[in-house]
């Protein structure tokens, strides 16, 4: 699940991290049930058009496109909705001709770049038997119900912060280190936090965000959850997502400052935190695609994968191309949409697979490892390269440790390359302010240049440690 992914960590440090406590397991509600994705054959036959975006796509997104000369393609148009009718008609066909009143089903999502229907149902003969449609070009199962889930827990807060979490006369406070180790505080000096910058923040759970002091001067303003069913308690899930949104939002002087306090951010769930299956590329596709429909310049992603429950040998490396994977072919069109993805590279560096997971090995984005207080690489930082020859990481920051805000509202001190991408993917934002008339592609550039190694990346550190305030004066140039 997401620990073995994002949090691994070797074992002699298991006590010192913060973890959600569960209470036990219960029976996964409502029997066995299956999801699919079908990908279609084709958008012909639409009543969408690319000469009219505003029907599904929002102006900022559109402006953000026509600001970088960026055309609105195929890619764009929503799934055609003939299709999705003839497959809920070939469903209820097959359900009736069953003849039992316990068959369920339902369509639960689309992507529009990728051009898939995600269907669930508890037959799977029926989800197989989709593939009969002329519209449909290959089908997959991606998710199977577990037997069993953990017990939802409501975890407390703390209104206030401990007299020990605070370092008077310092503004960062905590977060000092991993500010100044980027050079970020001069960016924020001149004014630059990130304002009218839109961030989409991808991941697991936002714990206690809603109520927890800190946050309460974040500029929140949204959140949607792409994971099916979508919780009833969407502020009480893991806290991975609190902890990453606060290296940016929070700005609380002498405890910790964010690197982007002026940003805007939308919270959107897509990891489910019950299993690990192909079916969280797909929620997180629909999340990325949501991002754009809803105008983020920035997607900060801390959520990677490279195997999957009950699906042995699912992926290898030579899979990390870029476009193999469903999520790193999505990732990789973020940039010619006119957004920049920060993605962690993963924390595999110790296992059997060591590399950087999907989709950091994506294109056209930066993918960020994790260095210790040293400015060493953590050894549990993924590494590169990519399958086709790219350098990875791109750049490295602070993730062991960095200081954070957790679900329960105290200042901690956590490990991993999900704690390193904020950092950047903040100080992106305030970059951006500075610079609106750049491209997404030329802030990308920009931040690989500014790196410590550009003129001799390597595949444990990529270019480096990057230095934003010489982003910016190279930017200026």
């Amino acid at each position: 699940m997401y620990a073995r992914l994002l949090i691994i960590l070797f074992a002699a440090l298991m006590p010192f991290l913060s973890t959600s406590a569960s209470k036990g397991l219960r029976k996964y509600p409502g029997g066995k049930y299956y999801i699919w994705r079908y990908t279609l054959k084709d958008k012909q036959g639409s009543p969408y058009s690319i000469g009219h975006p505003g029907r599904w796509l929002s102006h900022k997104s559109i402006e953000r496109r026509r600001r970088q000369g960026l055309a609105i393609d195929s890619t764009d148009l929503p799934v055609n909705p003939r299709y999705i009718r003839l497959i809920e008609r070939k469903l209820d066909e097959m359900s009736r001709s069953k003849k039992r009143n316990s068959i369920e089903w339902k369509v639960i999502g689309t992507s529009r770049w990728n051009n898939t229907v995600l269907v669930r149902a508890n037959d799977s003969t029926m989800l197989h038997r989709l593939d009969s449609l002329e519209c449909i070009a290959r089908s997959q199962q991606v998710w199977t119900s577990p037997d069993s889930i953990p017990q939802m827990v409501k975890h407390p807060y703390h209104q206030t912060f401990n007299a020990w979490d605070s370092i008077k006369g310092e503004l960062y406070g905590c977060g000092k280190e991993q500010v100044e180790m980027v050079v970020g505080q001069r960016l924020h000096n001149i004014g630059y936090k990130g304002k009218g910058i839109t961030i989409a923040v991808l991941d697991g759970g936002f714990q206690n965000t809603d109520v927890i002091p800190a946050f309460q001067h974040a500029n929140i303003v949204g959140t949607r959850d792409f994971v099916y069913p979508n919780s009833p308690y969407f502020f009480q899930e893991t806290d991975h997502g609190t902890k990453v949104l606060s290296a940016m939002a929070v700005n609380e002087p002498e405890v910790l400052v964010g690197t982007a306090p002026e940003a805007n951010y939308w919270l959107l769930r897509c990891e489910d935190q019950q299993t690990e299956q192909p079916v969280e590329e797909d929620y997180w596709a629909m999340a990325a695609e949501f991002a754009d429909s809803i105008g983020a310049d920035i997607i900060s992603s801390s959520l990677g994968y490279n195997e999957y429950d009950g699906y042995r040998g699912y992926y290898h490396q030579r899979n990390l191309d870029g476009h193999t994977a469903l999520i790193s072919h999505t990732a990789s069109l973020l940039a010619h949409k006119g957004i920049i993805l920060v993605n962690s590279a993963g924390n595999s560096g110790m296992g059997p697979w060591k590399k950087i997971v999907f989709p950091s090995d994506a294109q056209d984005i930066l993918t960020v490892g994790a260095l210790n207080t040293e400015k060493k690489n953590a050894p549990f930082s993924g590494v590169g390269p990519t399958q086709d020859g790219r350098v990875k990481p791109d750049v490295m920051a602070l993730g062991s440790p960095t200081a954070l805000i957790s679900g329960r509202g105290t200042v901690v001190r956590d490990m991993g390359t999900s704690f390193s991408t904020p950092i950047v993917a903040g100080l992106v934002a305030c970059l951006w302010q500075a610079m609106p008339q750049k491209t997404a592609l030329e802030i990308i550039d920009l931040v690989r240049q500014a790196g410590n190694s550009f003129q001799q990346p390597d595949n444990i550190y990529g270019y480096g440690l990057p230095n934003f305030w010489r982003a910016y004066m190279i930017g200026r140039l």
